[in-house]
Parts: C-alpha cells; sequence; structure tokens
C-alpha cells in the first residue's frame, strides 16, 4: 500500500463511505430455505455480513492506515437489525456508520436500491471514496454498486482486487479480470465496487469490541432495559445514525415496489433428485474404485 505523497488532510478531510449490506447466508442452505413461492426464507436462515462487502472494508481500512486522519462511515440500508453491521464494521475500524432503514423502502429493486443508497451519500457529502463489495450473495446481481456510482455522477472502478497506489488526488487499483488483471487510475471523487478474489477483512479488535461495544441506533436504543443516556451523552461516537425516508429526502415514488420496474415473470422451483445411486462398501477395493471414478468425473484431484 503507498503512502499519501503529502501529507496535507487533517481530521475528518478525508472521508471513505463503504456500502454494506447484512444478507441471508444463502451458502448454507436447508431445506427450509425457500418458500413455496420459490422466493428465499428469510427467517429460517441467519444473517450475515455480506461477504463481499467485507472485501470492501479490508480495502477501506488499507486505505485508511495509508492516510492519516482518515475516517471510515459505513452505510446499511435494512431492517433495524442491520445495524449489527455497522457494529461489525467499527469492531474492525471503521468510526461510525448510517442505518438507512423505513417500511417504504421494502420491496425495492435494484434501482430503488442505488436511488436510496445515493441520496445518503450525498448527504454525507463531502466524500473521497465510495467502496462496496461486487455483488451481494441474496441477488447476485452486481448492480446496485455501479447504478449508485451513476446517481452520484462519479467514475467508477468495479472488480477491484487492490490498491496499487493512491496520492492526494487520485487512486489506482488492480482490476481482477476473467482473463488476466487490469491496472486504472481514477481521480477523486470516485466509486469502487470490490471482487471477493481481494484480501479478507481483518479481524475485530478486542480494544474497539470494548470501545463500540454499547453503539446504539435511536431505534435499539427503545429496546434497551438499560438507560445509557448518561453514557451516550459523554462518548458521542456510541451513536449510529439512522436516517427515514424523509431524512434523505426521497421521493416516495421511486420507492419500494413502486420505484421498482423489476418484476418476477416466472418462478421455477428446482428439486434436485438423483437419477441413479449407487453403494459402495468399505472393502478396500469398493473405495479405490469410488476414487478413480470421483477423479475421472473430475469432482475431486
Amino acid at each position: 500500500m503507498a503512502k499519501f505523497k503529502n501529507n496535507q488532510y487533517s481530521y475528518m478531510s478525508f472521508r471513505i463511505i463503504v456500502l454494506a449490506k447484512q444478507v441471508p447466508d444463502t451458502r448454507n442452505v436447508g431445506k427450509d430455505a425457500m418458500k413455496a413461492d420459490g422466493t428465499v426464507n428469510r427467517a429460517a436462515l441467519p444473517a450475515i455480513f455480506n461477504p463481499e462487502d467485507l472485501n470492501a472494508l479490508e480495502m477501506a481500512l488499507k486505505v485508511k492506515d495509508s492516510i492519516p486522519g482518515a475516517e471510515i462511515l459505513i452505510v446499511s440500508m435494512g431492517p433495524g437489525r442491520a445495524a449489527e453491521i455497522i457494529r461489525e464494521s467499527m469492531y474492525r475500524g471503521a468510526d461510525g456508520g448510517v442505518l438507512v432503514s423505513d417500511r417504504k423502502f421494502a420491496g425495492s429493486d435494484t434501482l430503488a436500491t442505488s436511488y436510496t443508497l445515493s441520496l445518503a451519500v450525498k448527504k454525507l457529502a463531502p466524500y473521497h471514496l465510495l467502496i462496496a463489495g461486487r455483488q451481494a450473495i441474496d441477488g447476485d446481481t452486481a448492480q446496485v454498486g455501479p447504478q449508485t456510482a451513476e446517481k452520484l455522477e462519479i467514475p467508477q472502478i468495479t472488480y477491484a482486487e487492490d490498491v496499487v497506489a493512491v496520492d492526494s488526488s487520485s487512486i489506482t487499483i488492480k482490476r481482477r479480470l476473467e482473463r488476466g488483471i487490469e491496472v486504472v487510475k481514477s481521480p477523486f471523487p470516485c466509486a469502487v465496487t470490490v471482487h471477493g478474489s481481494a484480501a479478507p477483512c481483518r479481524p475485530r479488535n478486542a480494544k474497539l469490541v470494548m470501545k463500540f461495544k454499547h453503539a446504539r441506533t435511536l431505534s435499539e436504543l427503545q429496546e434497551e432495559t438499560k438507560d445509557y443516556t448518561e453514557m451516550r451523552a459523554d462518548r458521542p461516537y456510541l451513536n449510529i445514525l439512522e436516517w427515514s425516508v424523509d431524512d434523505i429526502q426521497a421521493d416516495v415514488e421511486k420507492l419500494g415496489l413502486s420505484g421498482s420496474p423489476t418484476k418476477v415473470k416466472k418462478i421455477d422451483n428446482v428439486v434436485l433428485q438423483a437419477k441413479e445411486s449407487r453403494q459402495f462398501s468399505s472393502d478396500e477395493k469398493d473405495i479405490d474404485q469410488l476414487m478413480k471414478e470421483l477423479i475421472a468425473s473430475h469432482i475431486v484431484g
């Protein structure tokens, strides 16, 4: 990671915004993972930090490490429980975050989602870098990051794998392509979407866990049984901002189902069934035969 050529930025003058999403863990699905209508049964799956958004957070942290006084803010759109990934980000080095949450956002497709996120990012301006994971595992569209950049009218670099260099006015990124790599440079402000092949996110920092473990949104505070008013007055960094439709001054016609032109025409429920089965004993010859067949069919090896 390159260092800044000239240390001209003071505290909070270099702002990095990371878009992060809480998603159902579709990597470990069971028999109850899908509803009868073919949609994901979110209640049956654990909620996790979207994997490639963790890669994006690590890239943001690397940039922050090279720029004295830089700050990272997390922006997440979702229900109240999504505040958990903002806290998780703070445990790893982020400075704070905003939860964009409102019932009017329900049913948003990528167009409505990117519209909402772009308004939240504009409210946090000025900023230098907008970083997000390439795609979320619950949709796999890879559309929200680029669409948000388009709405903000800033340059974008997709499929980012590493930061090659950064100076006072631009950033140079290595991109992971299908057949090789590409190195590109962009002026600030710009958006970067990060590929899953990028460096994994660093673990929690014990000191940061102790510092931010009581960080809450206003909605979470209202459900608390303990009174943290005095503590939060002395420690403003424990306040996770929570913005509604009115806070970001969004047009409700561009939100939720009314602002989502994407329509599902047909759903096919795929049930995987074996057409044939074979049984192997624990005999050494049977095991040897099984391994040969698995290798021949490229299942292993």
